[in-house]
């Protein structure tokens, strides 16, 4: 971990989107040194899926040997903005460091996402965090060591970022572009920078979007706190950068980002790039492991980081053995030939979830997997029953899914697939491909 310094003594942090996750982490990363910190969240009272709320918060930002003050704060509404920034300003004297952190996701196309939820998208993550700007920064420009960090990406205009998921990505640059236009707007005066997470990190938005397995692919948040701290931690001429976590560490002497990872035993292949840690009760060379998730918006293909593994002499997971073994029929058949083999009871029991694959390409058509009942079966057409999720990709894609060239995580996160419906099946669909590879061998 990144030590303290002692930098951020005495200075007064206003963090949106602080009573848990990222936005805790960075407040108790900067508590350590003693410093204040606004909580600005909505969390007030218990929420029935998520963990803390201000006040849980504030607590722990006190026992770490800071000074806490929680605000309750809808970032889409100024008043309550507004009404924060005061209080921060009598309490501890002024404002010296805003962290717009706050952000609101849904993964989900043009027609499936609900403008409610396209507003919901843009008044948090675009209008709340140049609103809670706009009303801090009169404040910042009376401090010693003013700075604004946005948690948000580089602007990446790949349009693979972009097709999937149009309305998250509009909103989520709207805070980059924030960046942008705030650094050159007041340089010299205050350091506006953004950083985003060179991996996909653990926090509750990541459970819900991927299920409680996705954790062993992913970093903790103490990775983007000790990055922050980093970036904080420097004057106000250092402005309009867009910085990655690892990338901040490694500049600071960070070595070891094993210590980061949610279940440890992560290696290092190269500067800037990682594989992922090993159940216990798999083997122990990281090659059988979980590869840590690439985070959105940084280009990171499985295509590039197979390669890369195998310059260092290792046989990724995701890229299938060579085989003798021609698939019977055509591509498609051939892959559910195998999986009949390899399903039964105890995989139906474990899984519990009903598939529907629809596929384009050369081999387009509709197949189905139902691991729900009895034994589990498959085959083309509709599924028997009512699909838990539906698999959208390309034909080819499909086949180098199965084949284990390509995990459903990584196809998701690079654009090759959509998905409709429960997401813990994917993550599931992983398990049941590797008794397929086995079963080939």
């Amino acid at each position: 971990m990144l030590q303290n310094s002692g930098k951020l003594a005495g200075c007064t942090l206003f963090i949106t989107g602080a009573s848990r996750g990222i936005g805790k982490a960075i407040a108790l990363k900067a508590a350590r040194d003693g410093a204040n910190v606004v909580i600005a969240a909505k969390t007030a009272e218990p929420h029935p899926k998520l963990p803390g709320t201000i006040f849980t918060a504030a607590d722990e930002v006190e026992a770490a040997g800071g000074k806490a003050l929680p605000c309750v704060v809808d970032i889409r509404d100024e008043q309550q903005i507004g009404a924060a920034v005061q209080k921060a300003v009598e309490t501890f004297g002024g404002i010296d460091i805003l962290v717009n952190n706050a952000s609101a996701i849904s993964l989900t196309g043009t027609l499936e996402t609900p403008m409610k939820k396209v507003d919901l998208m843009l008044g948090i993550n675009l209008r709340g965090t140049y609103l809670t700007s706009k009303l801090v920064i009169p404040h910042l420009l009376k401090s010693r060591r003013p700075h604004i960090l946005n948690l948000s990406p580089p602007l990446n205009l790949n349009p693979v970022w972009f097709k999937n998921h149009t309305a998250y990505t509009m909103a989520k640059y709207g805070m980059s572009m924030c960046v942008l236009g705030m650094a050159e707007e007041f340089r010299g005066q205050i350091a506006v920078n953004a950083l985003w997470p060179r991996t996909a990190i653990q926090t509750a938005a990541m459970d819900m979007l991927g299920g409680d397995g996705i954790g062993k692919q992913c970093r903790t948040a103490d990775i983007i706190a000790d990055a922050a701290y980093a970036v904080l931690s420097k004057p106000k001429d250092y402005t309009g950068h867009f910085l990655v976590d690892e990338d901040v560490l490694k500049e600071h002497g960070v070595k070891d980002f094993d210590q980061y990872a949610v279940q440890p035993g992560e290696s290092h292949l190269s500067p800037g790039r990682h594989t992922a840690p090993c159940d216990a009760d798999e083997a122990s060379d990281w090659f059988t492991g979980h590869p840590l998730l690439p985070d959105f918006f940084l280009d990171e293909a499985p295509e590039s980081l197979v390669k890369q593994m195998e310059q260092h002499g290792a046989t990724p997971a995701f890229k299938a053995p060579p085989s003798d073994t021609p698939l019977s029929a055509g591509p498609i058949e051939g892959t559910f030939d195998i999986i009949r083999g390899v399903i039964n009871e105890d995989v139906v029991k474990a899984t519990q979830g009903v598939y529907r694959f629809d596929l384009s390409g050369d081999h387009s058509g509709v197949w189905f997997l139902d691991l729900k009942s009895g034994s589990g079966s498959t085959g083309p057409g509709e599924p028997p029953a009512k699909a838990d999720v539906v698999m959208t990709m390309d034909s080819g894609d499909f086949t180098k899914m199965f084949a284990g060239q390509l995990k459903p995580t990584m196809a998701f996160m690079t654009g090759k697939l959509r998905i409709k419906g429960d997401m813990t099946l994917a993550i599931k669909l992983e398990k049941l491909m590797g008794r397929m590879n086995k079963a080939k061998l």
